[in-house]
């Protein structure tokens, strides 16, 4: 065996070997008393669109494409949501105080009406998720209404 194929058969030894490191999915079995829509109301049309562009991410409920069994793409997958959670969580909202919620929800807003949300990266696979003007119009309009009422029980 030459020292090109001993590489080779290197590489497909870490790669079957990395295979085997699983992150731990973030996987919830139903929304919990602290998401955002036990709090808050919606229109169900409007539940679905946000579930759908945001809820993988930020959420504790990810639904996994079969690619997110592959290493290392599960990995960057795991820090991605970590990272989103992290930033603004819909399951756990609920557990923020009033000033944490109003300024989350006007950041939804913000890079919603902004284009910047849901990312380009995550659209380009999720098409479902690739938000039209009046969709990115009821999610700021809904985030607003939200703020508004958090607002006026704090006064």
């Amino acid at each position: 065996m030459n020292r090109t194929q001993k590489i080779l058969l290197a590489i497909v030894a870490v790669i079957v070997i990395i295979q085997f490191i699983r992150p731990e999915k973030n996987i919830s079995a139903e929304p919990g008393p602290n998401d955002i829509f036990a709090h808050h109301n919606a229109p169900d049309s409007l539940k679905q669109l946000i579930q759908t562009a945001c809820y993988d991410c930020h959420s504790n409920n990810t639904k996994y494409p079969w690619y997110a069994n592959i290493q290392p793409v599960a990995w960057w997958l795991s820090d991605h949501v970590k990272d989103g959670k992290k930033h603004l969580n819909f399951s756990e909202f609920a557990t923020y105080t009033a000033k944490k919620a109003e300024k989350k929800l006007e950041e939804v807003g913000d890079e919603v009406k902004e284009g910047e949300m849901p990312l380009e990266s995550y659209t380009f696979i999720h098409k479902d998720a690739d938000l039209n003007d009046a969709q990115r119009k009821a999610i700021v309009q809904w985030s607003q209404g939200v703020r508004e009422e958090i607002l006026a029980k704090g006064k």
